[in-house]
């Protein structure tokens, strides 16, 4: 990526002037309202626990279990319990039930020792009941949530048939127990723009306190694993039309997005159009930062934390 500073602009090539302005928008939007300092997080303080090992009933399109595999089994974190801790949080995940809930509830003794280790907790539930929500009071110090916008692609996807309603009800019902921060993978179904466009629009109107955007990555394995992530311009666009729509609140590009030159760019971009703070950024979107006089706080947990 090309960037040249022609009085006093960054321009951003080979994109659209439509993209170039968009981005300049958000970084005039981050100057004016956010210190000159960028979050690049290196979440090896934050351990991974999967509650049900490799299990999942749901089978997702874009997941198909393949990213319990790399998370820690809740048997090697009761034995680690034994011992010095080499983590000071954890995001609390799993497999789903077939009604599209983490079954947390079922390790509260376990989740509790950790609360009693001073280890903070961040959860993945999934779409929990109002009940169970009620359990997360006092011991869940984040929710990440992955919020969908179109029905469509709620059941294509998780082959769930909840609702859009669904996705709101548990929001409101979250928010009022724990902080969240909702998540929102940009062409999700299986590369698609599908609803992310009204998410935006619906989580507007619900209130946020940080939003944590990814991007869809084919995965071997999985349904979608022949398919290809959203036009790289068109995310690119996406983030920076969400910075200016959202001029203070913290937005962060998060770890799930496409290797090799398409993150390289998209990095790149996002330190230019103004995103708060990027989880494992590349060397040149480092660079960029000095270039534009961004000072860099390094986090060891995850970003939601």
């Amino acid at each position: 990526m090309d960037l040249n500073n022609s009085n006093g602009v960054f321009e951003i090539n080979p994109y659209s002037y439509e993209t170039n302005n968009w981005i300049k928008r958000g970084w005039d939007i981050r100057v004016n309202n956010f210190p000159a300092e960028i979050y690049f997080d290196y979440p090896t303080k934050t351990k991974s626990v999967s509650l049900t090992g490799t299990a999942c009933s749901l089978n997702c399109a874009h997941c198909g279990g393949h990213y319990l595999k790399g998370m820690t089994d809740v048997k090697e974190l009761t034995a680690q319990l034994c011992s010095e801790l080499s983590f000071s949080s954890a995001l609390i995940s799993g497999g789903c039930t077939q009604d599209g809930k983490v079954p947390f509830w079922d390790r509260l003794d376990l989740l509790q020792k950790l609360k009693n280790r001073k280890v903070r907790l961040n959860f993945h539930v999934g779409l929990i009941s109002e009940k169970e929500v009620q359990l997360l009071k006092g011991l869940a110090d984040a929710v990440s949530f992955d919020f969908v916008g179109d029905d469509d692609t709620i059941r294509e996807v998780y082959g769930l048939e909840h609702k859009l309603e669904d996705y709101i009800r548990v929001y409101k019902d979250l928010r009022k127990q724990a902080k969240i921060i909702p998540h929102l993978t940009l062409g999700l179904k299986g590369g698609i723009w599908s609803g992310e466009e009204k998410s935006l629009d619906i989580l507007e109107d619900l209130g946020l306190d940080g939003l944590v955007l990814n991007v869809f990555i084919p995965t071997p394995g999985t349904r979608y694993s022949d398919r290809t992530p959203p036009n790289l311009e068109e995310v690119i666009c996406f983030l920076a039309k969400a910075r200016v729509r959202f001029p203070k609140t913290s937005l962060a590009l998060g770890c799930m997005r496409p290797k090799g030159s398409y993150r390289q760019k998209l990095d790149e971009a996002s330190v230019a159009l103004g995103i708060n703070r990027i989880v494992i950024p590349t060397p040149k979107a480092r660079q960029l930062v000095e270039e534009k006089g961004l000072i860099i706080k390094r986090g060891e947990e995850c970003c939601a934390l």
